[in-house]
């Protein structure tokens, strides 16, 4: 049966596998979070860091990804990706100390950094120039479903089994998409894939950990200790040493000569506030609704998933709305529907209604169906078959850098504004009352540079302009059509 599907649908599924199972492990994680604090005794700015050391672990290794796939071959690089994701998810299900579940979190993040960029390239490769918008429709299948599923499951697995499960759920998701992967996918690699460039691959990497690592430390310790600018400063001076490094090569492991490209320079700028504002939100809401507002972990799961609705429901809006009208009204919607979004969880307090949260997520969503489409299909526009797995790699470095960065930042200040509005409160600190307003100040206090976020997105995509990004409009529209 699978010699009668063309070979593109196989290429399409074996992905859909790997992007599913890699985007709920983060659905299902950030409902548990709670959870998982009250089960090891630690709060936001520890926790923080089974999401942040993953998604570092996956910037490090994606830039590497291009090589590996060029020199072992597409489909033994997606196979290794998918088995030690699934081990590394089984080892954070017999975890015993939180320091074991952050390491398996970190192994974790390198198969998830070779897995979604080697997957891509696949799927770019597979899909002709004029099918491009069909496979940026396949991305969007597990980026919808796996968010509507992830929190109902991962709150309902903590409520009633235990938190262990949010692990093991991946094991028999991961082992079928290994046994399809290796009957259904052939091996493709490179004639020539050059060495591997370990200096830009140790000064990136270092560069990466080291900015977060200040990030992390920034609110707290404050901005101006040694603790925080040594990190920051060595970040940004390995970052220097890295561009230097990658631009000077002939085969750079990332790319930076195609940020050349005007287009393509704009998508990646775009992904910024896009990843860092979701990201960032999404890490919030569940600690808003389990610590604030009293949801259990099932409830939060019921209402964040009022985020992938949103996506869902408007996802063929994007798709019909990208070729007639172009990237650039799409995607600056789409920018200003988010803020809007972040902007109305500013206004949640005591006595709001859980539905207000969920209208908020469900027009998150919807932005984000708008800007997801539209970033796919025109930042990949002008690039060349050739060029696609370096392009992938920068692309997605980018998009997992922004996210690490969004939910460092986010909490980080989380934690530093619960002590500042707590210390505020003066004579009334130990009113419960006062202390839970306080505390849902500090959470919109976050919620409002998550806001700035989204407009800074805005703002650039009104930069962007249609006629760069013609051909993916016509192609678009002749998909559409058929």
């Amino acid at each position: 049966m699978v010699g009668r599907v063309p070979y593109k649908w196989l290429v399409a599924t074996a992905f859909v596998f790997g992007l599913f199972m890699e985007i709920l492990d983060m659905t299902v994680l950030n409902t548990a979070l709670p959870a998982l604090g009250r089960h090891f005794g630690v709060g936001t700015e520890t926790l923080q860091w089974l999401v942040t050391g993953y998604l570092v672990s996956m910037a490090v290794f994606i830039p590497a990804s291009g090589w590996v796939a060029d020199r072992f071959g597409t489909k033994r690089t997606f196979l290794f990706a998918l088995a030690v994701f699934t081990a590394a998810s089984a080892w954070g299900g017999i975890a015993g100390s939180l320091g074991e579940l952050i390491v398996a979190r970190v192994v974790q993040g390198v198969g998830g950094g070779l897995l979604t960029p080697v997957g891509t390239t696949m799927l770019f490769r597979a899909f002709p120039p004029a099918e491009r918008a069909k496979a940026s429709a396949v991305l969007s299948i597990p980026t919808t479903v796996a968010p509507a599923f992830g929190p109902v499951l991962g709150g309902w697995m903590v409520d009633t089994i235990s938190w262990r499960w949010i692990f093991f759920l991946k094991v028999p998701i991961g082992v079928l998409g290994l046994l399809f992967a290796l009957v259904a996918l052939r091996e493709e690699r490179a004639d020539r894939p050059g060495r591997f460039d370990v200096a830009g691959f140790l000064s990136g990497g270092g560069a990466l950990a080291l900015l977060l690592l200040g990030l992390d430390g920034g609110a707290r310790e404050g901005w101006g200790t040694a603790p925080v600018l040594v990190p920051l400063g060595a970040g940004l001076a390995l970052a220097a040493v890295f561009t230097t490094i990658e631009l000077a090569r002939g085969e750079p492991m990332i790319d930076l000569r195609l940020l050349k490209d005007r287009l393509f320079r704009t998508g990646n700028l775009l992904m910024l506030p896009s990843s860092g504002a979701l990201m960032g939100a999404l890490f919030l809401v569940p600690l808003l609704l389990q610590y604030q507002m009293g949801v259990d972990a099932t409830g939060s799961g019921l209402v964040t998933m009022f985020q992938a609705l949103g996506m869902m429901a408007f996802l063929p809006l994007a798709g019909r709305l990208y070729p007639r009208i172009g990237p650039r009204r799409v995607l600056a919607t789409g920018f200003a529907v988010i803020a809007a979004a972040q902007a109305m969880l500013i206004m949640v307090g005591p006595g709001t209604t859980l539905w207000a949260v969920r209208l908020s997520l469900f027009a998150m969503g919807a932005g984000m169906a708008l800007t997801v489409i539209s970033l796919q299909a025109a930042t990949f526009a002008t690039i060349t078959p050739a060029a696609i797995a370096r392009a992938s790699s920068v692309f997605s470095t980018t998009r997992q850098v922004a996210g690490a960065a969004g939910v460092a930042v986010a909490a980080t200040l989380l934690t530093a504004r619960s002590d500042t509005r707590l210390a505020g409160l003066g004579d009334r600190a130990a009113d419960l009352a006062a202390r839970q307003e306080a505390l849902f100040a500090a959470h919109h206090d976050i919620f409002l540079v998550t806001t700035a976020l989204a407009l800074v997105g805005f703002l650039v995509s009104l930069r962007v302009r249609d006629s760069d990004a013609a051909t993916t409009m016509r192609q678009a529209a002749t998909a559409t059509n058929r």
